[in-house]
């Protein structure tokens, strides 16, 4: 996101320069005439700033598509971890209200082997899914990581960039 505020600063300081030097020059139909040379010269220049405000346009883009494609893959993968979520709250009533069935035969004096079965099956359920919320979880840190890991080589890039032709 930062890279799009540079670039869009950096084009308009572009057009600024472009525009004080217009301003700045005066205009007289004379001196445009006596002067063909400068004039070609200052259309290339124009030719070239407009040339780069298009390919910045064009990385602007190209950023502003990455960036949702990063927000659209992070939002995907916080569902899938709120579904993991909530699978295991849902595993974890159903591990409660088993063991609540094995306290009451207990207490009657009635051990019932499907009631630990079930819950055996229950906790095994509310392990898988507090695993599944973990992987969640850990996905979504690394697609964080990943994203910021990226957006530090592009700043990285673009500093040696920025120093290599200010050189």
């Amino acid at each position: 996101m930062s890279q799009i505020n540079e670039l869009q600063a950096r084009i308009t300081a572009a057009l600024d320069r472009i525009a004080q030097g217009l301003e700045g020059r005066p205009v007289a139909a004379a001196e445009v005439a006596a002067d063909p040379e400068e004039l070609t010269k200052l259309r290339e220049q124009l030719e070239e700033e407009r040339l780069a405000n298009a390919q910045l346009q064009e990385r602007i883009k190209a950023l502003h598509t990455k960036l949702d494609a990063a927000e659209g893959a992070q939002a995907e993968s916080l569902r899938k971890l709120d579904a993991d979520l909530q699978s295991l709250r849902k595993a974890n009533q159903q591990l409660r209200d088993n063991n609540q069935a094995l306290r009451e035969a207990q207490a009657g004096g009635v051990a019932e082997p499907h009631l630990i079965n079930k819950a055996m099956m229950a906790e095994l359920e509310g392990l898988r899914a507090a695993r599944g919320a973990d992987r969640g979880e850990v996905e979504a840190l690394l697609g964080a990581l990943g994203q910021v890991i990226a957006e530090a080589a592009s700043a990285q890039e673009q500093t040696e960039k920025t120093e290599t032709s200010d050189a």
